[in-house]
């Protein structure tokens, strides 16, 4: 167990590699990685059962203790990424199936990986799980009814065929982690350093089947859907940012919203997309997955040699959001 444990820390802290080598390879040798794409819902059920197994009943308690700062961390999310996607589609004049696979991710919720970046990245790591445990259970409601609101007018939306879908393969899965959890805890602890693993590996494939699947695709609309993937992503990050700074949230605060708003779960994307949509649909998660796992170490490591230096600036969350 020591050993897997070792492999899922390094897999952990290496992620971003291992997203980019198996991404080119991918690219390079499309067959070996097509047969993937059937299983990218079960894929993600796996990582979204893994994530529910880490949850617990302390895991929402920032949404009692600090509601105003989940409320609007949440809002944020489900706002400023949808906004600025339809925003970027319309600026672009991106291909239909294109537009409709950046507004898609926009309308995801935040990843797990938000949390990591913020612990990394010294922010309120209470806060980020709480934000993305709310938006992720909120998800099956929210990214439907905002999909259909903003891509509607490129391609049909079937908010309703959606909605099942992010039940089975979001909502089951957790809700199903936190009962075998809460029933069988001690087991589950003894286990739990090992879904880091589970979850690169399941990330990793689905970006390479995506890639795989849309190799020509990407050949010709590549370099376009991965500026706006990158400019959706630092424009996330940067809102978020100011947003927390304008309802003057302590410097710990900031961080944890503005990696939970910038950062998504481009994993639900990329199945949504696959499902509902045309493959190249799916091609923005799949940048979007390997970029933010760029983006959020830099920032990160940045971030975690900042400190509160605003002495107006309370250092209690709690004196900031209640």
């Amino acid at each position: 167990m020591k050993v897997l444990e070792k492999v899922s820390n390094l897999a952990g802290n290496t992620f971003a590699i291992w997203v980019i080598l198996f991404g080119v390879l991918a690219f390079m040798f499309p067959m070996g990685f097509t047969w993937i794409a059937p299983h990218i819902a079960l894929l993600l059920g796996l990582i979204m059962f893994g994530m529910g197994l880490t949850l617990s009943l302390q895991d929402f308690k920032g949404v009692i203790q600090a509601p105003k700062a989940v409320l609007i961390a949440v809002a944020a999310q489900y706002t400023i990424m949808p906004l600025l996607a339809y925003g970027l589609a319309n600026l672009f004049h991106l291909p239909a199936e294109v537009a409709v696979g950046v507004i898609l991710v926009g309308c995801c919720p935040g990843g797990t990986a938000s949390n990591v970046m913020t612990f990394l990245a010294k922010g309120n790591t209470a806060l980020s799980v709480s934000v993305t445990a709310v938006s992720t259970l909120l998800a099956p409601l929210l990214t439907p009814a905002l999909t259909l609101l903003f891509a509607s007018q490129w391609l049909p939306v079937s908010a309703g065929n959606m909605f099942m879908s992010i039940v089975k393969i979001v909502l089951i899965p957790i809700v199903l982690g936190i009962i075998i959890r809460l029933l069988f805890s001690k087991q589950v602890d003894k286990t739990i350093a090992v879904l880091p693993l589970i979850s690169v590996i399941g990330i990793v494939a689905v970006a390479s089947a995506v890639v795989a699947v849309n190799k020509d695709s990407i050949v010709t609309t590549g370099l376009l859907i991965f500026t706006v993937v990158v400019l959706h992503n630092l424009l996330g990050l940067f809102l978020g940012y100011m947003l927390a700074k304008a309802f003057r949230f302590n410097l710990a605060d900031k961080k944890a919203m503005s990696i939970e708003v910038g950062m998504q779960n481009s994993g639900l994307g990329s199945a949504l997309a696959l499902a509902h949509f045309a493959p190249i649909a799916a091609v923005p998660s799949a940048i979007f997955s390997v970029w933010h796992n760029i983006s959020g170490p830099i920032l990160a490591t940045w971030w975690s040699k900042q400190s509160e230096t605003d002495t107006t600036e309370s250092t209690n969350q709690t004196k900031n959001i209640s």
